[in-house]
């Protein structure tokens, strides 16, 4: 079990790493052009497009949140963190938010598909990106069982 949480501790990262720089998704608007955005060209091309206050929004949600609860998963599975510490309080808040993203990518595909605007196809960054959250979610169950104990 310790094995498969040092595995999973290691590959989230990577999977959240991949996620956020590879094409989400894949839009095809009448056969002559597609897009292939990555969840941190979406962000930048909404603060350039005037949105900013929506860019840091989902630059919270995407990204920070995830990297803090990357940092304190792994802080707890190697027995750094305390419960008492501000990161493991904030631990079950931000994994609520954990497949947030997905879900919207999802809710975005459906959309493009039956309002006949596009055809929209999923891509490697949203299978990486919703990978991190499982693996992360693994992790912190396991490292709650593992991570903590004196001598581990």
């Amino acid at each position: 079990m310790r094995l498969t949480l040092a595995v999973a501790v290691v590959l989230a990262p990577l999977f959240f790493g991949l996620g956020i720089v590879l094409p989400l998704m894949r839009f095809e608007t009448l056969y002559f052009f597609d897009t292939s955005p990555s969840l941190l060209g979406v962000i930048a091309t909404l603060w350039e497009g005037g949105d900013p206050a929506l860019a840091v929004v989902v630059g919270l949600i995407s990204v920070v949140f995830p990297v803090v609860k990357l940092v304190a998963i792994s802080a707890e599975a190697i027995g750094l963190a305390h419960r008492s510490g501000l990161a493991m309080r904030m631990l079950p808040h931000l994994s609520r938010w954990s497949l947030m993203d997905v879900v919207l990518v999802a809710l975005v595909i459906v959309a493009a598909k039956t309002g006949g605007i596009a055809q929209a196809f999923s891509q490697p960054g949203l299978w990486f990106y919703a990978g991190s959250a499982l693996t992360a979610a693994l992790a912190h169950g396991m490292a709650g069982r593992f991570g903590a104990s004196p001598g581990s």
